[in-house]
């Protein structure tokens, strides 16, 4: 980064440490450093009281902001609010409700840092007329420009139990060549040691928001109704039970399926929106070698024309597995995945990531697992 001249880097802030750490660093490298938060919360789902906010979208919003306010007029970072409640609700919590009414599995992180973080967020920030040079979070993840072939490519963050590059694979080059992560390259331990150092260890004693919404259970989203009941059945078609509606239940699921008498352990291996159905079956029949993904975005290059040998990872917490990629279209927006060993509990609606090494190689979303 060109230090010659001072960069204004506006710094998407939450009020939790990573943020904060982020713009204290940014402002004692010597930059002009602007604060800018999402307003999301606008009181259009019922969502029950909460001790303390646990996710991005709920009532707790109100104080959050309140702290954050208080929080960088200390630091003197000067810190705006953007409303973006409309366009939450309308990527992610419409498309988290329309996912799993069609037996799918979401991923709202995903959609929510490719649409509103990393795009609409800095696309109303605009607007209200505010100018920066570059955009910063607190994500665990790196930026770097790749000299010989003219491309930004995303990396994991060092940290590999806070990596989150898998939540970021939708970025394009455009978002990329203005994004800064400067806990890329910490660990979480070192980060709340900066923490301390700043006078902010408090921070790092708060819990982290794990969730997109402030809710112990996503049903608040859903209306009672069009949560109904429906056959639990196994790969035989064979009545077993009753379910209390597909939006409780996801692949690879065992607890709380209400099933007695069973000989062996029952998953959740398949739903069948269409017949509101729920499939169980043995652990066995969670595993298979290959899935289908679409809307796939490529971010080391701009097209799959080949078959690509990769690591996928199929979820957050997936051990990344080899696997071969073939294009199913010109450019390969739609791809076949075909993995060297059988995976467990490949559940469509969710992201498939490819990496090489550190690098991301770009990622889509799973269609069907077989």
């Amino acid at each position: 980064m060109n230090h010659k001249k001072k960069l204004t880097i506006a710094v998407g802030m939450s009020g939790g440490v990573d943020s904060t750490v982020v713009a204290c660093l940014l402002k004692r490298q010597g930059f002009d450093v602007l604060g800018v938060t999402m307003q999301t919360w606008d009181g259009s789902v019922e969502l029950p009281a909460a001790p303390r906010r646990s996710g991005c979208y709920g009532p707790g919003e109100a104080q959050d902001l309140a702290e954050l306010r208080a929080l960088t007029e200390r630091l003197g970072i000067p810190h705006v609010t953007v409303p973006l409640a409309d366009e939450y609700r309308q990527w992610v919590l419409d498309y988290f409700r329309d996912e799993y009414l069609a037996g799918r599995t979401p991923n709202p992180c995903v959609i929510c840092n490719w649409k509103l973080k990393f795009g609409l967020l800095l696309e109303h920030a605009r607007a209200r007329g505010l100018s920066f040079d570059r955009f910063a979070t607190g994500h665990y993840a790196r930026v770097e420009r790749d000299q010989a072939h003219k491309r930004y490519l995303l990396k994991r963050g060092l940290d590999t139990e806070k990596d989150q590059s898998y939540f970021l694979y939708h970025l394009t080059q455009e978002q990329l060549r203005e994004l800064v992560f400067p806990l890329g390259a910490l660990k979480k331990t070192a980060v709340k040691a900066l923490a301390r150092e700043l006078g902010l260890d408090y921070l790092s004693a708060r819990p982290e928001s794990q969730d997109f919404i402030e809710c112990s259970h996503y049903a608040a989203l859903f209306k009672d109704n069009i949560i109904r009941p429906g056959p639990i059945v196994d790969c035989a078609g064979k009545a077993l039970g009753e379910h209390k509606g597909i939006i409780y239940y996801t692949i690879g699921q065992r607890k709380a399926l209400g099933l007695r008498g069973a000989k062996q352990p029952l998953y959740v291996v398949h739903i069948d929106a269409p017949t509101n159905t729920i499939i169980v079956g043995p652990h066995a029949d969670l595993f298979s070698d290959r899935l289908r993904a679409t809307d796939v975005n490529w971010i080391a290059f701009d097209a799959l024309l080949s078959p690509l040998r990769v690591k996928a990872r199929i979820r957050q917490r997936h051990k990344e597995a080899d696997a071969t990629v073939t294009p199913d279209d010109a450019n390969g927006r739609m791809v076949s995945v075909v993995f060297d060993q059988p995976q467990a509990a490949i559940a469509p609606g969710q992201a498939v990531v490819f990496y090489r090494d550190e690098i991301v190689l770009g990622g889509g979303t799973i269609d069907h697992e077989r």
